[in-house]
């Protein structure tokens, strides 16, 4: 164990640790869920140290020196190399200064020691003159929810969802053809496509994506450069500008300076938009995935016109059953989006007069959120789609012996005695064809065109 000064005295720290005094009493204090900050929160805080000791060099205010090792050491956390390090509950300071500032001592610690100096020293690389200079953790912690949630949006939420759109499109131009019965109040209704329904279901998830591309505008606005409350005090007058630039072309995600730096640290409005169209694209996909279940139920005693592909066995007790269990767990993902979109709307009403005090709260839920959102997608669309078959025949049956038939009979015979002939159908078993035929009402050729499923589903001319 080594023992560390910081503002407030003594502090004893393990050896190996690269954190230092600060880091070590917010992990003391803050013993209360063992959740730590997400791994793209990190690297997104690494990326910003990386991005300020450019800017600052390039400002003249620090020296060659220092930057290339602080540089070195930013990429090393974005690696990864230090997560275990980061060890501060997400349930802490609401500004998230105590994560702020595990980042600055990891980073100032490794680039001391890249310089030839001693971990726990803060010579020749201080956490806070160094490593921190020119910001403060209420413009950085909301900077790198902005950067985290908009990188990973756009490099792996987007992608999943314009895969799985893509695939449902694929399904629905392949099943055009098959004609099945619609259903509305989960009781019959006129005949639908198959590719009707799927091409509904690739619309839900494309207009999921225009949702989720609006939010960004706002995500790409950056609080860095406002330090404490908003004012810039402390930093350069150009580092804001400067900043979003460098941060730009190491993501390879377009961000700038806030328009207004009290409203980009004043606020959370930005990620409690991106949560709402979270939470909408994540009610999209319980609609799908439990649609997709109902459609598969059975085998013998369900509904049964789709095939869901076996993926493991259902049961403990029951030899042979297999369940829809990719359903099951997009479901129980999109259940928790919309419960994160809960926590993270409270976290946004968080802002108290210069600072919202919810940040990492907003930002663990919010990273969640797109993180199981993008693996749950891509999940359902290798786990289920792409093997997910119809059962032709048993579409067929159900929309001769549906009762809804009678639909298209209504305009030419009357509501009434349309309704009379479903009743009858009804009470005795047999489908609306044969009772039309048997009372005559038009003659079989009309009949037949009337009842014929395909053209239902076609909207008169």
């Amino acid at each position: 164990m080594r023992t560390e000064k910081d503002s407030m005295g003594k502090m004893v720290v393990p050896d190996d640790a690269y954190y230092g005094a600060q880091t070590q009493r917010a992990v003391e204090n803050f013993q209360i869920s063992g959740i730590r900050i997400p791994n793209a929160l990190i690297r997104a805080l690494g990326m910003i140290k990386r991005s300020a000791a450019i800017v600052n060099f390039k400002l003249g205010l620090l020296d060659q020196a220092r930057r290339d090792a602080i540089i070195q050491a930013s990429d090393e956390v974005i690696e990864g190399k230090f997560n275990d390090h980061f060890l501060i509950d997400i349930f802490q300071t609401g500004s998230g200064t105590s994560s702020n500032m595990n980042t600055n001592e990891i980073i100032a610690n490794r680039a001391s020691e890249i310089m030839g100096g001693t971990i726990g020293t803060r010579e020749p690389v201080h956490p806070n003159d160094h490593v921190n200079k020119g910001q403060s953790s209420n413009d950085v912690i909301p900077t790198a929810i902005h950067i985290a949630a908009n990188v990973e949006i756009e490099k792996d939420l987007i992608p999943a969802l314009t895969e799985l759109k893509n695939s449902l499109a694929e399904k629905a131009s392949k099943w055009d053809s098959i004609v099945k019965i619609g259903r509305t109040h989960l009781q019959d209704a006129t005949p639908i496509r198959l590719g009707q329904e799927f091409s509904g279901y690739a619309a839900m998830i494309e207009n999921g994506i225009k949702r989720l591309k609006n939010s960004q505008q706002l995500l790409s606005e950056l609080a860095q450069g406002g330090t404490a409350v908003g004012t810039g005090i402390n930093t350069h007058v150009e580092f804001g500008a400067r900043i979003a630039k460098e941060l730009s072309s190491l993501s390879g995600v377009s961000f700038k300076e806030a328009a207004n730096h009290f409203e980009a640290q004043a606020t959370q409005d930005s990620s409690v938009e991106t949560s709402g169209a979270l939470k909408t694209v994540a009610v999209s996909l319980y609609k799908i995935a439990n649609d997709i279940r109902w459609l598969g139920s059975g085998p013998r005693a369900g509904i049964g016109e789709l095939i869901l592909p076996a993926v493991q066995p259902g049961s403990s007790i029951m030899p042979g059953k297999v369940n829809p269990v990719i359903c099951e767990a997009l479901i129980q993902v999109s259940a928790q989006v919309v419960g994160n979109d809960a926590a993270i709307t409270l976290g946004g009403m968080g802002g108290v007069f210069e600072l919202n005090l919810m940040l990492p709260l907003i930002a663990h839920n919010l990273l969640q959120s797109i993180e199981i959102m993008s693996n749950a997608a891509r999940m359902f669309k290798v786990k289920l789609l792409d093997d997910l078959e119809v059962d032709e025949q048993k579409c067929t049956n159900y929309i001769e012996g549906s009762l809804a038939m009678c639909t298209s009979l209504a305009p030419v015979i009357g509501y009434d005695r349309a309704a009379k002939i479903a009743h009858d159908a009804y009470e005795s078993g047999k489908t609306v064809r044969q009772i039309a035929l048997e009372q005559e009402v038009l003659d079989e050729k009309t009949l037949n065109e009337l009842l014929d499923p395909m053209s239902m589903t076609i909207p008169n001319k």
